[in-house]
């Protein structure tokens, strides 16, 4: 496969970037300054893109077959719109309607209202309604897993809402695993899960874990709490929506 990573100069993107070249991809790193690419795989193509212009992303998204989103805004910053949801309407309005699996990383405790968590959640509807075949990744608290709590773990149903390790742990490894691994398995398309590592080996593979999930049936994740209503979304966000399901 073709695959784009968007984000792929931070912490996690880095690691999907690799890990997508490691499976033996052919790896298109977007980056807003190609000064940042330095760390990047080299054997990575780079290209320059505005994740808040559309027009800006052609050249990112020609000809590939997978997107991987791993960009997020601080928590509680102003970004968030610009950032968490204005990335992946831009991304799929560059795209044209030109079908792409699509990998999103959001986080766990998303459904927990608040300006971060409801704008990484409208993002992930827009995933959900374009009709493209997803997988969407909700990690945990990065690299705060002990040497043997490497057990690749899905959950569904985002309920674990402490804001902190409590809600449980992933390293960043792990997680750019699942999210290359999710672009080739067919047991994860249409699936939403919250990503954590319980005690135990690593898996060799994913396969059967992504097998034991739900499929989502809407614009949510399957058995996501019904505390943000389409009905009271902003007038743009829900014409966002209408444009995504074409």
């Amino acid at each position: 496969m073709t695959v784009l990573v968007v984000g792929a100069t931070g912490s996690v993107g880095r690691l999907v970037v690799a890990e997508s070249v490691r499976q033996g991809h052919t790896t298109r790193a977007l980056v807003r300054d190609g000064s940042r690419a330095g760390r990047l795989d080299p054997a990575a193509e780079v290209v320059v893109g505005d994740l808040t212009r559309a027009d800006s992303l052609r050249d990112a998204v020609a000809g590939i077959d997978a997107v991987v989103f791993t960009h997020g805004a601080a928590y509680g910053s102003d970004d968030a719109e610009a950032v968490d949801y204005g990335a992946v309407r831009n991304v799929l309005t560059a795209l044209d309607g030109r079908p792409v699996r699509i990998a999103l990383m959001t986080s766990i405790g998303v459904t927990r209202r608040g300006t971060t968590h409801d704008w990484k959640r409208r993002g992930e509807r827009l995933v959900r309604a374009s009709g493209n075949a997803y997988t969407i990744v909700r990690p945990s608290w990065f690299d705060m897993n002990g040497t043997d709590q490497l057990e690749v773990t899905f959950l569904q149903g985002d309920t674990r809402h402490a804001g902190s390790p409590a809600d449980g742990v992933i390293a960043r490894r792990q997680i750019a695993r699942v999210l290359v691994d999710a672009l080739t398995t067919e047991t994860a398309v249409g699936r939403t899960l919250e990503l954590v590592a319980e005690r135990g080996p690593e898996q060799a593979d994913l396969g059967p874990v992504f097998a034991a999930l739900d499929p989502d049936t809407g614009v949510d994740g399957v058995r996501d709490q019904e505390n943000q209503p389409l009905d009271a979304e902003p007038a743009a966000v829900r014409q966002d929506l209408a444009d995504a399901r074409g």
